[in-house]
């Protein structure tokens, strides 16, 4: 798991920092620890990231070292992989299944059965589910196989080149083909779980497609800017009432 980048003439008068920020898109608080422990090389030297480079001289960031992830257990699963590189692995999850360990899934959740995969392939690292599903979603979850890439993933969804859709089932036809929920959502009163449209709420907005109409029932297509709690849920709650399969 490494990084590598040969300095070109336009880097002339950049530090090394720089070319971190500008060509690696390292976060400070990543870069810092890097070079705490180490992991950054110059012309195959540990380096002093504050000089400056010169044109040919290459920089490598080492990502490769063990990580701690004895928190989770491990346990064996049928895992549905749908791809997987040196970077990430991408999961079919099916419904019924949570994405995190807690008090009712100490050890049946998709993470501990990532954990006993990592522990299989002999890859030391935290397991970092870069997307989220409820319980009863099924759908693609990716696993970042390195705090690097995990920071890559959470500035595309920031930046909104990460495009998340959703398919599901609303009992009740809609009326319009296509259309766009705008409506802050919060949490509900003496609820830790359950969401609410609420005008005091956290901005969100839901585009949706409606595919099929079906008797009684819309199989509609999703695209959320957001990415609040039952999002999806509640926002169609708002326009009609839903019982998602």
């Amino acid at each position: 798991m490494n990084l590598s980048y040969t300095v070109k003439q336009k880097d002339k008068n950049k530090t090394i920092n720089d070319i971190l920020i500008d060509e690696f898109k390292i976060s400070n608080r990543l870069r810092i620890k890097l070079i705490k422990n180490k992991k950054i090389s110059y012309n195959n030297q540990i380096a002093n990231t504050n000089i400056c480079v010169q044109s040919g001289s290459i920089i490598n960031v080492d990502l490769s070292e063990d990580e701690d992830n004895s928190n989770i257990v491990s346990t064996n699963m049928n895992l549905d992989i749908l791809y997987e590189d040196e970077w990430f692995l991408v999961i079919n999850k099916p419904a019924g299944i949570a994405i995190h360990p807690s008090n009712l899934h100490y050890s049946d959740s998709l993470s501990n059965g990532i954990k006993a995969y990592f522990d299989k392939i002999g890859l030391h690292k935290k397991i970092r589910p870069v997307n989220r599903l409820d319980l009863n979603t099924s759908g693609v979850v990716i696993f970042a196989k390195c705090e690097y890439i995990q920071e890559q993933f959470s500035k595309q969804m920031l930046n909104h080149i990460f495009q998340k859709e959703y398919l599901c089932i609303v009992d009740k036809n809609l009326k319009q083909p296509n259309g766009t929920v705008n409506l802050p959502i919060a949490r509900k009163p003496n609820s830790i779980i359950e969401r609410c449209i609420n005008e005091n709420g956290k901005h969100c907005i839901t585009h949706y497609e409606v595919l099929k109409n079906f008797e009684g029932y819309s199989l509609v297509k999703c695209k959320l800017e957001t990415g609040r709690t039952h999002q999806i849920r509640v926002h169609f709650s708002a326009i009609r009432p839903p019982s998602f399969r």
